[in-house]
């Protein structure tokens, strides 16, 4: 008899194993399969900060979390409905994932003496009889015996036979959710094109995962999720670098520009400089630096030639970069700075999320020396940011600093496809050549935006001074004067506040423009966010959510938008640094903080019990 197939709204799924178990390609197969089928959908990388963890440890365990449903989905789901671990590390790391009542997949073959002492087990303990007592549904398999016996007369050595372990498990997990597994076959078909005996190996393992489920009855209910009502168009899932690099792509061909992109490489940021470095044929140049700041400086050298410049990073290159931001400041050249923010201090927790360098970004340099600050909200909103900074710093002819993190960077989520139209135009304004009879040409000659010209090297009568020393107003000729130092410093300073005039007003994303609480956030703290207050509203509470993506200048109604509530807070995942900039901005303003440094995004129900107490306060 066939199991029945029971309707849910939202599920999260979270597989975990060790970094050689597949446990990313096999949550990355799924989020693709469910995003095919329609679903709206988040996703949570979990990736082990040591490159070579002993296997079998704790700290090697490799986690993938998906929450997706037939409704609008904002984050990757607090607790899990089914937990998939490959070994008792997994389990030890991930149980405390998992709500009440959930469902438990164990390779019992991870579960032996040595895996549990690796895992820091007691000599006495037995963590899979020690569930079958706490209320969980524990199915127990031995997936390492299943798929060796389905590929048996594949004629692969057996380390290639265990390596096709993930994909039983996946074909289990379709089976359950009532997936089609087409689009999987096709990605492993093309990925192993050359290898068509892995191929195979990978395939027929997918498809008797599922077989087994079926003729075993494993469960004794299905679930199905039906496709989410969204917005009609074309899609595609995406994560955050992908979407970043499409963004460049998309503001490459809009400008009219060359891009150079120089960066070294570092975790999370390595994703964008792999994928720019498939985009040639877009006019998008790549460069592999030795260090971060030969990176930087290349980028500003490419600006100063005319063309679209962006270098990226994590916090702690960004520190390297330093004094070359403040060179691109004083040069008032374009140049985008992305910084994919991840735990700190110093090298910190490479693969885990944080949002920490925002007062770096804001005023990590020598000197007043001001920039734009943006900040994307979520993997997809990647694209319309990083188009946004490419945008401005053309437009102003002043660096643009791109804040996203770990979370949002290899995240995913639906994205709907833009169209040209759709994308603001990119204005570029080269100084046009001059006659050797006209007036000298004034480098730092302003237009009412207080935008100097752009004047590319060996054009005819643009000769002109560039360098770090202070410049003498309109001529650009190195000035020690104390009164133009002033003066200039409060034209750069002014130059940044204009950005305001050509960015959108602030909206309220949740609630009522006017009330008892306003929640104000910004980055990846979006989903959780708009979640909690979601959630609260629809029980009748005072409360709304503004998030903010233009960092630096605010946007200019933002200062009325705050006065109109009685009570402000502000979630960070940090030790409060936004708040710090609206106690410096809005003094007369009373700002409170809800602050966790976990390396790990904020859960819809802490912020729920967080504004709660805000409201009851």
């Amino acid at each position: 008899m066939d199991t029945k197939i029971f309707e849910k709204d939202d599920v999260t799924i979270r597989f975990a194993g060790d970094s050689g178990d597949g446990m990313q390609l096999t949550g990355s197969q799924f989020t693709n399969t469910t995003a095919l089928a329609g679903n709206d959908l988040s996703t949570l990388p979990d990736f082990p900060a040591e490159i070579r963890a002993p296997a079998g440890t704790v700290a090697g365990v490799s986690g993938f979390q998906i929450h997706f449903g037939s409704k609008q989905i904002y984050t990757p789901g607090d607790a899990c409905d089914v937990l998939v671990v490959m070994n008792a590390a997994a389990l030890k790391a991930n149980l405390k994932t998992l709500k009440a009542g959930g469902i438990i997949i164990a390779n019992v073959d991870g579960f032996g003496k040595r895996d549990l002492s690796l895992a820091k087990y007691g000599p006495e303990d037995d963590p899979l009889k020690d569930i079958q007592t706490s209320g969980y549904t524990l199915i127990q398999l031995d997936v390492t015996k299943l798929t060796r016996a389905s590929l048996k007369e594949s004629g692969l050595p057996p380390k290639d036979v265990d390596r096709c372990k993930n994909m039983f498990v996946l074909g289990i997990i379709y089976w359950l959710f009532s997936r089609d597994m087409d689009s999987t076959v096709s990605f492993i078909e093309k990925k192993f094109a050359k290898k068509p005996e892995i191929a195979a190996a990978n395939i027929k393992a997918l498809k008797d995962g599922y077989t087994y489920g079926n003729a075993t009855q494993l469960f004794s209910e299905r679930y199905a999720v039906q496709p989410a009502k969204i917005e009609p168009g074309t899609y595609r899932n995406i994560t955050g670098n992908e979407a970043t690099v499409l963004g460049v792509a998309a503001a490459t061909k809009k400008s009219g520009l060359n891009t150079f992109f120089g960066s070294y490489p570092i975790t999370p940021a390595s994703d964008i400089l792999h994928g720019l470095s498939k985009l040639k044929h877009y006019g998008i140049k790549t460069f592999q630096a030795e260090d971060e700041i030969s990176a930087i400086t290349s980028a500003i050298g490419a600006s100063f030639g005319g063309n679209l410049a962006l270098t990226s990073s994590s916090g702690a290159g960004i520190a390297l970069k330093t004094e070359a931001i403040s060179l691109a400041v004083i040069l008032e050249l374009p140049l985008v700075i992305i910084n994919v923010q991840r735990a700190g201090p110093s090298t910190g927790m490479p693969t885990k999320t944080e949002q920490s360098d925002l007062l770096q970004a804001m005023y990590g340099r020598a000197g007043e020396a001001p920039l734009v600050v943006l900040a994307p909200q979520s993997p997809s909103d990647c694209f319309d940011m990083i188009y946004e900074a490419c945008r401005i710093t053309v437009e102003h002819m002043i660096p643009v600093f791109f804040l996203s993190d770990g979370y949002i960077a290899n995240g995913a989520e639906p994205w709907r496809f833009p169209t040209t139209e759709s994308l603001r135009s990119i204005t570029k304004t080269f100084a046009k050549p001059r006659e050797a009879t006209e007036e000298p040409f004034l480098p730092y000659l302003r237009d009412d935006k207080l935008v100097r010209p752009w004047a590319i090297p060996g054009t005819p009568g643009l000769e002109h001074r560039v360098g770090g020393l202070e410049k003498q107003d309109k001529t650009g000729n190195i000035s020690y004067d104390p009164d133009n130092h002033h003066h200039m410093t409060m034209v750069r300073e002014g130059k940044k506040n204009v950005v305001a005039e050509n960015i959108p007003l602030q909206q309220i994303d949740e609630g009522e423009e006017s009330g008892k609480l306003l929640v104000v956030g910004w980055g990846s703290t979006f989903g959780s966010i708009k979640a909690a207050v979601r959630e609260l509203a629809s029980e009748g509470h005072s409360v709304s959510n503004t998030h903010l993506r233009y960092l630096n200048p605010f946007p200019k109604n933002f200062g009325s938008m705050l006065e109109r509530f009685d009570k402000i807070l502000v979630p960070e995942i940090n030790n409060g640094q936004l708040i710090k900039v609206l106690r410096d901005q809005f003094p007369n303003i009373n700002f409170d903080g809800y602050n966790r440094v976990r390396g790990v995004p904020f859960t819809v129900s802490e912020l729920k019990d967080a504004i709660s107490q805000k409201l009851n306060d």
